[in-house]
């Protein structure tokens, strides 16, 4: 299987270049705040579901479930994440990619001329956490008699007219990874079964111990917990030099004690379908607030749109957010992207590219938006963990970058 590294400038800054700004959420004090007097819904709140380690080992219990078997096709967006295909090829199955539009919507009418006698499946992305216009997808699986995959990778927490996102497929699958600060985490979510069949355990105690490190030791890097970090000084420094000794005492590779999914690897290992989401980050799931996360990531976005929008060369993928929608991150799109990527990554200001590059034979005669989307769109982090000077730096940064 061809292995793939995302395209994300490190979070972590250079010497020479500016403060160390988290990509993602990282553990604080503040990550156990609630938001009274408020709700935000979640893709757990459209089914039953099933708390497992990342979106790929949902996706891939999914197709389980569904029955997808060898001779199926499974269609899935050419604009995508390669994490979407090994499940399907694990399954024996082909996917088969279907265009979007220039905003990253489904185009419906590609989508229905590609469903044929093989079709078992079609997967669907609310890309950065963006809802697309769901219903009349669901109708058109319907009444072709396949099963819908909601892709809610992006899209943990949302809704969409009065439903929380999740709740139209027959099968919903989410990141939690992506919107909380915790090194592993995904979900199974089903509206329509009851998921009984999809058994779970633990991985072990490795496992467990490594993410709760992991997540503290993310925080104590970005100046987030300094007392907890001072207080755990001395046996951290323990583990890391046992973990040392260990490593270097073995004769053959144990092992992994946690999925590649949790260390930015587009690979998928069937070994962890059976193994459920740490106690870690289950715990940090029940008491992080939705309301918070969604507030804060709106603010957060609607302060780099302001800034930001009107730079030349530069552009917001959509021009508003919608209500209810919690963004993933502020995706751009830029006329000079290589070049302004690489400026922006030697600043140290973090940033990612979705679907950078696409699975290997996707390209602009499978479908010219696609190809024109994964070129082009530099996403910046929104999330609910961001500093406020933190958040000033990058506008800054960006703004001055952009003018060059």
């Amino acid at each position: 299987m061809l292995a793939y590294s995302p395209s994300t400038a490190s979070s972590r800054a250079s010497p020479a270049a500016g403060p160390a700004i988290p990509l993602a959420p990282v553990l604080s004090a503040a990550s156990f705040r609630r938001a009274p007097g408020t709700r935000a819904r979640t893709v757990l709140d459209a089914g039953a579901y099933r708390l497992v380690t990342s979106g790929r080992v949902a996706i891939a219990l999914a197709l389980r479930e569904l029955g997808v078997q060898a001779g199926d096709t499974v269609l899935v967006p050419a604009y995508h994440s390669p994490s979407m295909i090994p499940p399907v090829l694990w399954r024996g199955a082909t996917p088969v990619f279907y265009r979007v539009t220039a905003h990253a919507s489904v185009d419906l009418d590609d989508l229905a001329a590609r469903i044929g006698p093989k079709t078992r499946a079609v997967m669907v992305t609310h890309y950065f956490g963006f809802p697309q216009d769901i219903a009349p997808i669901r109708a058109l699986c319907d009444a072709r008699g396949i099963a819908l995959v909601e892709d809610c990778a992006h899209a943990f927490i949302g809704e969409h007219d009065g439903r929380p996102l999740g709740s139209w497929g027959d099968y919903a699958i989410a990141s939690s990874m992506k919107f909380l600060p915790i090194y592993e985490g995904g979900a199974l979510v089903s509206s329509r079964h009851d998921l009984r069949n999809v058994t779970l355990r633990s991985a072990g105690a490795g496992f467990e111990a490594k993410v709760a490190l992991n997540s503290l030791e993310k925080g104590f890097a970005y100046g987030r917990l300094p007392a907890v970090r001072a207080a755990l000084w001395l046996p951290l420094r323990a583990k890391s030099a046992l973990w040392g000794m260990l490593k270097r005492g073995r004769k053959v590779q144990a092992p992994a004690l946690a999925p590649a999914s949790s260390d930015s690897s587009f690979d998928f290992d069937p070994r962890w379908l059976d193994k459920r989401s740490s106690l870690f980050s289950r715990t940090l799931l029940k008491v992080a607030s939705p309301a918070r996360i969604q507030a804060l990531r709106r603010r957060n976005y609607g302060r780099l749109d302001e800034a930001l929008r009107g730079l030349p060369g530069l552009r917001a993928l959509h021009p508003h957010l919608p209500d209810g929608a919690c963004p993933w991150v502020y995706p751009l799109l830029a006329d000079e992207p290589e070049a302004l990527f690489q400026r922006l990554k030697a600043r140290g200001v973090p940033l990612t590219r979705f679907a950078y590059p696409l699975w290997q034979g996707v390209d602009d005669a499978t479908c010219p938006n696609a190809a024109m989307l994964s070129r082009r769109v530099l996403s910046l982090p929104c999330h609910q963990e961001l500093r406020e000077d933190e958040l000033d730096w990058i506008i800054a940064a960006v703004r001055k970058e952009a003018s060059v």
